[in-house]
């Protein structure tokens, strides 16, 4: 199956639309936990236990993802897990407007991690092959677009919320334009299949030289890939606990209104936004590594100012720092992860299900360390992982950079790597070099070595 040929700028902007949707999903309803919390009298714990719901859907999604992404490509599971962040968020918008049950909200937001998980890591497939094909990083705004959507939605949250619009109608109105969004997107996005030849991304070619396949089991069994699930693992929890709590921390830890609130979510979604738009040209220029040891030290310093500062003043720009400094680090695991084309759905699987472990036990370890030392306190335990996925920065380093590591399509393959890692397509101003030969004649040649093998390709 192949779709009609999409140019690269065209489906770079359908990707960054396709972030820019997702952030405005989460966002809705992110902005409006005091008002969840408030509509079903939740206090820290039960309010943490609810959360639990939306992160226990996106771990059973993101364990599984990989294979999902394989089977049906990641067009088709955008299309799937999309339709079930739709159903999920106005389930609980309606369990919590309408029916003021509890259950019904934990449903909903359990259908909504369901979704939005593996609709993050289709996302990050197609993000990173559109990286392979610029041959520039491009993750980084990728992931600024998706916190441009969240700092939308932190601004019509907030507004909504001063204008006392119930969470129903808030989330229905946002929904209605990430829909239409979504759609117009999507016609932009290249297929992802099994085929391989020029004019494909390459990016879901699962060969090597021996015909065999490289699975997600085989990724977990990689150290690399583990410490960058790690290092991803700080660094999600450095976001989602702020995406979960910060707006609760200001009225519970420093005295201030649900509005307040709202506009500290606001700032540190912004914050966010602008290291992911900035970090994307510093990448380029410094490399991962240097950037990303500046990024954790900042999250550090944030995160520990807002948990001890006793002026609302500095914990607002202790928030902004803290955004900044947690920027870059979910966008450029997933790049690292990604570094070989041949076997970056599934790293990239197994690097998202370890960092969503941080938005598994995120919440209810937070929520009863807020019930027992107050919400804001609570958010120290943070630091540890975060000077962790400090200590991790060196595995950001693209192993093929330093001659560590090499697929066997890099040693064996000379073909097979031409295509995959420079995105040949045929087009008169870009033509492989003299010892490469296209992908169709070196699956021929296989054939003709191994006539007896099973060729999955």
């Amino acid at each position: 199956m192949t779709a009609p040929r999409v140019s690269d700028r065209s489906w770079l902007i359908a990707v960054l639309g396709v972030y820019l949707a997702s952030g405005l999903s989460i966002s809705a309803w992110l902005v409006r936990v005091p008002s969840i919390a408030h509509e079903l009298h939740l206090s820290a714990g039960p309010l943490g236990i609810l959360l639990l719901a939306q992160t226990f859907g996106a771990f059973l999604s993101v364990s599984a993802s990989g294979m999902v992404v394989m089977k049906l490509g990641a067009q088709k599971t955008l299309w799937l897990t999309f339709a079930l962040m739709m159903i999920g968020g106005l389930g609980l918008a309606a369990g919590v407007s309408f029916v003021h049950s509890i259950p019904m909200a934990g449903l909903g937001l359990g259908l909504f991690g369901l979704g939005q998980a593996t609709f993050s890591v289709a996302a990050n497939v197609q993000g990173a092959a559109v990286e392979r094909a610029v041959k520039k990083q491009r993750m980084p705004l990728m992931h600024g677009c998706f916190s441009i959507g969240t700092v939308i939605g932190s601004v019509v949250g907030t507004a909504m919320t001063a204008l006392n619009v119930s969470v129903f109608w808030h989330m229905f109105s946002v929904y209605l334009v990430v829909i239409a969004l979504v759609i117009v997107a999507m016609r932009y996005t290249r297929h992802e299949g099994g085929d391989i030849h020029p004019g494909t991304t390459g990016l879901m070619a699962i060969v090597d030289s021996g015909g065999g396949a490289f699975s997600v089991r085989d990724a977990w069994a990689e150290k690399r890939t583990i410490l960058l699930g790690l290092f991803v693992l700080g660094m999600a929890l450095a976001e989602g606990s702020a995406n979960d709590w910060v707006a609760l921390a200001l009225t519970a830890g420093y005295g201030a209104t649900a509005a307040v609130g709202a506009v500290g979510y606001g700032l540190f979604v912004t914050a966010m936004t602008t290291g992911r738009l900035l970090g994307t040209g510093l990448l380029n220029v410094y490399g991962r590594v240097a950037v990303m040891r500046i990024a954790c030290v900042l999250a550090v310093l944030g995160l520990g100012t807002f948990v001890v500062s006793p002026w609302i003043g500095l914990g607002m720009v202790a928030i902004f720092v803290w955004g900044i400094g947690a920027a870059l680090g979910f966008p450029v695991g997933m790049s690292a992860a990604a570094d070989d084309p041949v076997r970056a759905s599934a790293r990239v699987s197994v690097v998202s299900t370890i960092g969503y472990g941080a938005f598994l036990g995120g919440p209810p370890i937070l929520g009863v360390l807020g019930e027992a030392l107050g919400v804001r306190n609570g958010l120290a335990v943070v630091l540890v992982m975060v000077i962790v996925s400090l200590l991790l920065v060196p595995q950001l380093r693209n192993p093929a950079s330093r001659g560590e590591e090499r697929s066997k399509i890099g040693h064996e393959d000379p073909e097979a790597r031409w295509v995959n890692e420079q995105e040949y397509t045929g087009a008169p101003d870009r033509t492989p070099p003299d010892e490469a030969t296209p992908m169709d004649e070196a699956l021929r040649r296989r054939r003709r070595e191994h006539p007896g093998h099973h060729d999955p390709s």
